[in-house]
């Protein structure tokens, strides 16, 4: 073997194993790329997974407040519906005894145009009194009427229950007794509303009980102190009949 012939295979072997060793070089660089490109990958999927483990923490933890707050709004809507009912209770409670209250208190009335205040057992048996002379029953309105005056003489009742009185006597032919309680009427409120049916009714007792004279000059009383009334001018009428 030449000189030369050694000498290119001494370098041929040595570009082979040049190559070689610069070929696990490279490969051992693109392993520690791979391992390091695993690596972060890792890191990185694990960061995920912690970030999908916290969102569903939070995921929990705002389904508990909503699940809470859902138990708090039936609570207070229960609550709320509760105290509904005890204020309507209470309202409704409220509501009776005022009507009970009402039924003892006295409250203002207006009667023939009059005010006054009574108390609601007064207009009761006032208006039973009423009840009873409407129903025809004049003898028993009489006594009713009769008791009421007795039994509450300063009652704004009284004048209205003279008037109805004289009425239910005079239509129980108890003309007398009439005369009595419509001039007291006349004398105790000459200007009542009453006052000008009371006097031509006093007349037409006295014509009942042939007092003629008598009823002559209460009609014309009629006639002189309420003139321009109903009861005037059937005062005129009775007064030309009786001449």
């Amino acid at each position: 073997m030449t000189m030369n012939a050694s000498f290119s295979i001494r370098a041929v072997a040595l570009a082979a194993a040049m190559l070689l060793s610069a070929t696990a070089q490279a490969a051992l660089f693109e392993d520690d790329e791979a391992r390091r490109a695993i690596l972060d990958l890792r890191e990185r999927v694990e960061r995920q997974g912690q970030e999908i483990q916290n969102f569903q923490r939070s995921l929990l933890e705002q389904q508990n407040q909503f699940e809470a707050l859902r138990a708090e709004t039936a609570r207070l809507r229960g609550e709320k519906e509760e105290l509904t009912q005890e204020l309507r209770r209470a309202q409704e409670l409220s509501q009776g005894v005022d009507d009970r209250l009402k039924k003892f208190e006295p409250a203002t009335v207006k009667v023939d145009g009059v005010e006054f205040v009574a108390d609601p057992a007064e207009t009761k048996a006032y208006e039973d009194a009423l009840a009873i002379f409407r129903k025809g029953e004049f003898s028993a309105a009489s006594t009713a009427f009769n008791d009421f005056i007795k039994r509450n003489p300063k009652s704004g009742y009284v004048l209205p229950s003279l008037f109805w009185l004289g009425n239910a006597q005079y239509a129980s032919r108890s003309y007398t007794s009439a005369i009595n309680n419509f001039n007291t009427l006349l004398t105790k409120a000459p200007n009542h509303m009453r006052a000008p049916e009371s006097m031509l009714s006093v007349a037409n007792c006295q014509l009942e009980l042939k007092e003629i004279k008598a009823a002559r000059k209460t009609l014309g009383d009629v006639v002189k102190n309420y003139p321009h009334t109903e009861a005037a001018a059937a005062a005129s009428e009775r007064l030309a009949k009786l001449k």
